[in-house]
């Protein structure tokens, strides 16, 4: 086997991989909502992280075969990878609106990342590793505290967290860039010391952040942010700090503009659909009036009586009532009008 073909498969495995730990993550955040971030205890949870290393270290392998300019679109493939391992796996159906977003997304992250053309070894020095540091620092937190604060619309908080998430994965691989340039230049490390505690630091946030963005809104949104925010971020920077360009010149760059559109235009129509989903799934307070039978309309619109407390009942009752003077009382023969019987014996033998 070639080393082109080589870089390939590894490419596709790779792709797989994160398609799987991205639809393990989803699920645990289904089934977990009151762990927002780490579910320490879930074994799958750990299962999903040990997936997506691997597809980070497999990634990593087939860039040491093959060119940037291949390897790089074909990890967006884990978009579409994901949406048929999910209904295959977890039976999570995607609807067509969904996989129009998804296709969009990754032929525009792909032809992105194509015309992406890499320079040679360069890295950054201390300035401008503590400036990007603090810049991704104060990103990130805004980003959290946006999501935070429209936290009763979940998609567009997972969105928000999924890109969060993702700049984080995108500015941990600049830094893992300029380390490895670094150890490739003899550069004590020492030295790198601080650099790779930023990576680890990154690498978490971002792991914590893209389990977090799952949480009531599904796979594909914000797996579709993470995977395009990644890369674009991590372009952004080597176009602006290592000097990368886009090939074929003004033609390249416009092409490059086009291409981020179509991305964008996915991510939205992916945010859409979600949002339209759960719109449509959400209860109603009544049925339909059409839906109803004559008898439910008459009790649906029958005026409701409330009822009054009894003793307030009884006491208005009384108060209409006309007073009754007290009546001396009645001889006993004085009864209904009428002397009785016995009392006239009675009169008759006292006489």
């Amino acid at each position: 086997m070639s080393a082109l073909a080589l870089s390939v498969l590894l490419s596709l495995v790779s792709a797989v991989a994160y398609a799987g730990g991205a639809i393990l993550q989803e699920r645990v955040a289904a089934t977990t909502p009151d762990q927002r971030y780490a579910p320490l205890r879930r074994g799958t949870w750990w299962t999903a992280i040990a997936l997506n290393g691997l597809g980070a270290l497999l990634h990593v392998v087939a860039l040491a075969y093959g060119p940037l300019s291949l390897v790089q679109p074909l990890g967006a493939l884990t978009i579409v990878f994901a949406l048929p391992m999910a209904a295959v796996f977890v039976r999570r159906r995607a609807g067509a609106t969904a996989w129009r977003g998804a296709i969009m997304a990754t032929v525009g992250l792909a032809g992105l990342l194509s015309l992406t053309s890499a320079s040679g070894s360069q890295s950054l020095d201390s300035a401008e590793r503590v400036m990007l540091g603090l810049v991704t620092g104060g990103g990130v937190l805004a980003l959290m505290v946006a999501a935070h604060a429209a936290h009763r619309h979940p998609v567009v908080r997972s969105v928000l967290l999924a890109c969060a998430a993702g700049a984080a994965f995108g500015i941990a691989s600049v830094f893992t860039k300029t380390v490895a340039v670094d150890w490739d230049r003899d550069v004590a490390l020492v030295q790198q010391l601080p650099s790779l505690g930023v990576i680890a630091v990154l690498a978490a946030a971002g792991v914590l952040l893209s389990q977090a963005s799952y949480r009531g809104a599904g796979l594909a949104a914000p797996l579709s942010t993470v995977t395009v925010v990644n890369p674009v971020v991590a372009a952004a920077v080597g176009l602006t700090l290592f000097g990368e360009t886009f090939r074929y010149g003004m033609t390249g760059t416009l092409l490059a503009l086009g291409c981020a559109v179509v991305a964008a235009g996915g991510l939205i129509l992916l945010t859409s659909e979600r949002i339209a989903r759960e719109t449509s799934t959400a209860p109603e307070p009544c049925p339909p009036a059409q839906g109803r039978t004559a008898q439910d309309r008459t009790l649906q619109e029958a005026p409701r009586v409330r009822p009054e407390p009894v003793v307030a009942e009884a006491g208005r009752a009384l108060e209409t009532l006309p007073a009754v003077p007290p009546q001396p009382a009645a001889p006993a023969r004085a009864h209904c009008g009428t002397p009785h019987r016995h009392s006239r014996r009675r009169e008759r033998i006292g006489s």
